[in-house]
């Protein structure tokens, strides 16, 4: 059996927060798979049981808010027997671009307090699989950022990592971390050339004038004959 845990803080207030990347990972899981039973609580989690790749897989998501994910997750280990080697956490990455994906067994925190909060209670030797939200560029602006939504211009490429991710799932249970890092980055590749394509140039219509030209050309010529063509040959010294 494996555990998938996307890390996030519960309530609407924080659904579209970038930290809750790690509870939209879960989401699309569920969403995508029709194995998964629907939502319910248990561990002081959301929980849904299902299988992938022929394995029984529990996705859970802590109400224990961020800094205390630990709590819920190990809960959930110590009642199904499992070890940290039986864990996969999904949450956001502020040293990764947005929408690159990483996956790797053990290691620090990085600062990120529910990774923290599940190494205290699970061991450190789990794999994490790091969801790029990208750095707002100086320590002091990384609450707000994390805390923040997600803009507007962010919605493309998070819903091609969310839909792959739940999509691909069945990679990770069975290991293969390396095909699933690459599925994502060949999907979000994808992604941003399709919206690097320039729109195609347009031609002017043939036979348009401007409107300069069109006012020259509009301009009233002198009349041949009359009073007025006799006063100008006068003038200029025409002759008959």
């Amino acid at each position: 059996m494996l555990v998938i845990a996307g890390l996030g803080n519960p309530g609407p207030k924080y659904a579209a927060n970038r930290h809750n990347i790690g509870f939209m990972a879960a989401d699309a899981i569920v969403r995508r798979h029709a194995s998964f039973s629907p939502w319910q609580k248990k561990f002081n989690a959301e929980i849904s049981e299902g299988r992938l790749e022929g394995e029984k897989v529990l996705v859970i998501k802590p109400l224990t808010f961020m800094n205390n994910s630990g709590q819920a997750v190990g809960e959930a280990l110590r009642f199904y027997k499992l070890g940290p080697e039986d864990l996969v956490v999904l949450y956001d990455e502020l040293d990764l671009a947005p929408g690159k994906v990483r996956i790797k067994t053990g290691g620090g925190s990085g600062g990120h307090n529910g990774i923290r909060s599940i190494d205290a209670h699970c061991g450190k030797d789990y794999r994490r699989v790091r969801l790029g939200i990208g750095h707002p560029g100086s320590k002091e602006r990384v609450h707000g950022y994390v805390l923040g939504d997600f803009a507007k211009a962010d919605q493309e490429w998070l819903d091609t990592l969310l839909d792959t991710v739940g999509e691909h799932a069945g990679m990770i249970v069975r290991g293969d971390n390396s095909g699933f890092m690459n599925k994502t980055a060949l999907a979000l590749g994808d992604d941003m050339a399709a919206r690097k394509k320039k729109p195609a140039e347009t031609t002017k219509p043939a036979g348009k004038q401007s409107h300069i030209r069109q006012a020259r050309q509009q301009t009233p010529q002198a009349p041949a004959s009359g009073p007025m063509a006799d006063m100008l040959n006068k003038l200029l010294g025409k002759k008959d």
